[in-house]
C-alpha cells in the first residue's frame, strides 16, 4: 500500500477502562483493515454497521488533521475536511462514494487542519446545511470555508447545545461548543451520532475546559465509539471525561513522526 511521505497513522486503539464492561466486545461494527483508495494514494478506515438499513463512517486519513464521512439510509455528513492540501483528497473520496449532496457540513472548529479542505467537498457537490462554532476567523483557510459555505452550503450557521438533527434514521446531537475558554480548541462543536444501541462521539479538539463543562453540563457523554480529541494531546481525554464516555473502542488521527508528540504517552 502506498502512502504518503508523512506516513499518516490512523490508530485504532481498544480501552480496558473497566474489566468487567472490555472483557467481551460484542458490537454490531466490523472493523475493515488500512486499504488502498481507488486512485489514492491514501488510506482509510471504514467500520460498517447494518441493521435493516445500512450505516458507516470513514475516518479519512488525512494525516495530523481530522476528517469523517457519515452515511445512513441515503444521507451523508461531513465531520471535517483536514488541511487545505487535502482539498483534492475530500473531493475524491465523495466521487468514490457516489455522494452527489451532503446533508450536513460539520466544521469542529475554526482550525486549518480541520475546515481547510472542506471547500475541496463544495467544489464538487452542495450542503443543506453547514455547522461551525463561529463565523468569522481572521485567517485565509477559515474565510476560504466560510465563502464555500456561503456560496454551496447555506452558509455557516452556528448551533446550540441540545440541537438534534436526523441523518436517516440516525440523529445526531449536539452536545456543546464555545466553551468557556481562551483556547480555540475548546469552541469546538462536540456532536454524537446514535444509530440503533450505538453510538460515536466526535469532540474536535477540545481540551480540559470544555470536557469538564460537559461533565458539569449533565450531558449524556456515553458511547460506543470516541474520536479521541486533538489527535491525542495531553490536554485532551482526560480521565475523568474518558471515564464518562466509557468507550469500546477509540479512534486517533494522527500523523506519523509529527512535530507535536502526538498522541501523548500521559
Amino acid at each position: 500500500m502506498t502512502k504518503r511521505k508523512s506516513h499518516i497513522l490512523l490508530l485504532f486503539l481498544l480501552f480496558m477502562l473497566i474489566a468487567t464492561t472490555t472483557s467481551c466486545l460484542d458490537l454490531p461494527v466490523s472493523f475493515d483493515s488500512m486499504r488502498e483508495e481507488s486512485a489514492i494514494t491514501n488510506s482509510s478506515y471504514e467500520e460498517t454497521i447494518t441493521d435493516n438499513g445500512e450505516f458507516w463512517i470513514t475516518y479519512i486519513d488525512v494525516g495530523q488533521a481530522d476528517a469523517a464521512l457519515v452515511y445512513c439510509d441515503g444521507h451523508y455528513m461531513l465531520i471535517d475536511g483536514g488541511n487545505k492540501e487535502d482539498s483534492n483528497r475530500i473531493y475524491s473520496i465523495l466521487e468514490r462514494h457516489g455522494v452527489e449532496s451532503l446533508d450536513i457540513v460539520v466544521g469542529t472548529h475554526a482550525h486549518e487542519d480541520h475546515i481547510g479542505g472542506i471547500p475541496g467537498a463544495f467544489a464538487f457537490i452542495t450542503a443543506d446545511l453547514t455547522l461551525c462554532p463561529v463565523t468569522t476567523y481572521d485567517r485565509n483557510a477559515f474565510q476560504d470555508f466560510a465563502q464555500a459555505a456561503q456560496d454551496k452550503g447555506g452558509g455557516i450557521a452556528v448551533p446550540s447545545a441540545g440541537d438534534t438533527f436526523t441523518l436517516g434514521s440516525a440523529s445526531v446531537t449536539i452536545l456543546g461548543l464555545n466553551f468557556e475558554s481562551e483556547e480555540l480548541n475548546d469552541t469546538s462543536i462536540v456532536l454524537r451520532i446514535d444509530y440503533g444501541e450505538t453510538s460515536f462521539l466526535f469532540t474536535g479538539d477540545a481540551e480540559r475546559a470544555a470536557e469538564t463543562a460537559l461533565l458539569e453540563s449533565g450531558a449524556d457523554l456515553a458511547a460506543t465509539v470516541l474520536k479521541i480529541g486533538h489527535h491525542g494531546a495531553a490536554a485532551s481525554t482526560t480521565y475523568p471525561f474518558l471515564r464518562a464516555v466509557s468507550p469500546q473502542i477509540a479512534i486517533i488521527s494522527v500523523g506519523a513522526d509529527n512535530s507535536y508528540g502526538h498522541p501523548t504517552e500521559e
